[in-house]
């Protein structure tokens, strides 16, 4: 079979053969046909250098299991029960916990169910496979791959980072192959789950015919706080057990196959700001006991974060009109009018869904103010805090998870999946649906409880 360069000579030369004996002798005739030509080959090549399209093949969550359950009687009366805490802690996680948002069936990790909480590495570890290989497991049945088929494995986790990584334990425990190209984040906070998937998405631009796993966690014993200072104990209060694997591929055949096809990806940062930078900050307290604090300024610093970012993310995605509203606001409040409000521009007009950061209300609907949401456009992510509470890297996935289970995702919807992680991180994927999503998933950690939503909160 002919390549196509050499298709396009053998077509040259037959249309040269054609003016001659036609006695076409116009320069004319030869030039548009050089030109043709040159075109053509200049088409192909720029063709062939594209990367191949990104897919979402599919993607799992997990559900814990129900002793893991922890409704606010026994967290109040455990937390009573540790010595670390004194009554006044104990009364302010309580406040903390009726006004979070969480439901009474979230879950905790075994290892915190003790009294008092078991933190150290082998506690740590432990939950990692409680949650990684499940995950693992029904990912790899779903999609019907072995572990071999995999040629590329993310693992995140913000807080706990042993040696050898939770990549190598993955591998490890499945006998993956030697070649697999593995990475292990850590640090990048509750945009870990996002960042991973723009990581895999560049690994798959440079290496043709490839599939790639990630998995988003966080693990929850590791970063228990028992001390004093208030704005230590929130984490306590509002982080829960989750977990997600999500397979994509840069093959052919995956087209057919796939539920979402990435269309894109934009990350930004403010680490270069003070405030952003301190406003979620991991430190020991006075009496050396580590936690993560969340500042006051906290609000103000994702405002801000998202602000830089929508700009950017609209200049790819939204229609010229939109484009030009904003930046006629904007030059309005600079040169006219200080008291002028900037024109929120429109992403409902191209995308139909979103999955937000689920790491509060608060940070929720200030998110939904920033980007002029309604209520059904927040509800996957209050309805997923309410459920499984905050599973950082991970709650997108049960957002998309409680989309797909309200059936309302269709072939052709645009979903805006925004990450947003310690330092202030942003990371922003947006996903094309390729088929109407209508199968009954019994794995899905949905499955059991999706009629019961939405609720009011």
């Amino acid at each position: 079979m002919l390549s196509k360069p050499t298709f396009f000579a053998f077509i040259i030369v037959a249309f040269e053969a054609l003016f001659i004996l036609q006695q076409w002798r116009h320069p004319i005739f030869h030039f548009l046909l050089l030109s043709y030509f040159f075109f053509a080959i200049k088409t192909y090549f720029l063709k062939s250098k594209q990367p191949r399209p990104v897919y979402l093949v599919d993607f799992l969550c997990y559900k814990p299991p129900s002793k893991c359950k922890v409704p606010f009687s026994s967290f109040i009366h455990h937390a009573s029960m540790i010595e670390a805490f004194d009554t006044e802690s104990v009364e302010f996680m309580a406040k903390t916990l009726v006004s979070s948002g969480l439901s009474q069936e979230t879950y905790l990790p075994p290892a915190l169910h003790c009294i008092p909480p078991k933190t150290h590495d082998r506690e740590s570890i432990n939950e990692a496979q409680m949650v990684l290989f499940p995950v693992m497991d029904e990912l790899l049945s779903k999609t019907k791959l072995s572990p071999y088929d995999i040629d590329i494995l993310i693992v995140n986790c913000s807080g706990f980072c042993p040696s050898p990584s939770l990549s190598s334990i993955i591998i490890n425990k499945y006998s993956m192959k030697s070649d697999i190209k593995s990475y292990n984040l850590s640090g990048m906070g509750c945009s870990a789950g996002t960042i991973g998937v723009d990581l895999a998405q560049n690994l798959l631009k440079t290496h043709e015919n490839k599939t790639a796993i990630v998995l988003s966690t966080e693990i929850l014993s590791t970063g228990w706080y028992s001390g004093h200072e208030k704005p230590k104990l929130i984490l306590n209060c509002v982080f829960r057990m989750g977990g997600a694997g999500i397979l994509l591929s840069n093959k052919k055949q995956a087209e057919n196959t796939s539920k979402y096809k990435l269309i894109h990806s934009l990350r930004t940062q403010r680490a270069y700001d003070d405030t952003a930078y301190y406003a979620v900050y991991r430190e020991e307290d006075s009496r050396g006991i580590l936690g993560v604090t969340f500042n006051k300024d906290l609000l103000q610093a994702v405002s801000e974060t998202l602000r830089s970012h929508i700009t950017l993310l609209g200049s790819q995605i939204l229609p010229f009109t939109e484009q030009f509203f904003h930046v006629i606001s904007i030059l309005r409040k600079k040169l006219i009018d200080e008291s002028a409000e900037i024109y929120t521009p429109r992403f409902k007009t191209v995308v139909q869904h979103f999955c937000l950061p689920s790491s509060g209300k608060p940070l929720i609907r200030e998110v939904a103010k920033g980007l002029n949401l309604n209520g059904r456009n927040i509800e996957p992510a209050l309805m997923t805090l309410h459920r499984f509470g905050n599973q950082s890297s991970s709650s997108w996935w049960y957002e998309l998870g409680y989309m797909e289970g309200k059936w309302r995702v269709k072939k052709g919807d645009k979903i805006w999946v925004l990450g947003l992680g310690t330092g202030i991180k942003c990371c922003s994927l947006v996903l094309e649906c390729l088929r109407p999503i209508v199968e009954d998933d019994k794995k899905s950690p949905w499955s059991c409880c999706i009629q019961q939503y939405p609720i009011q909160v």
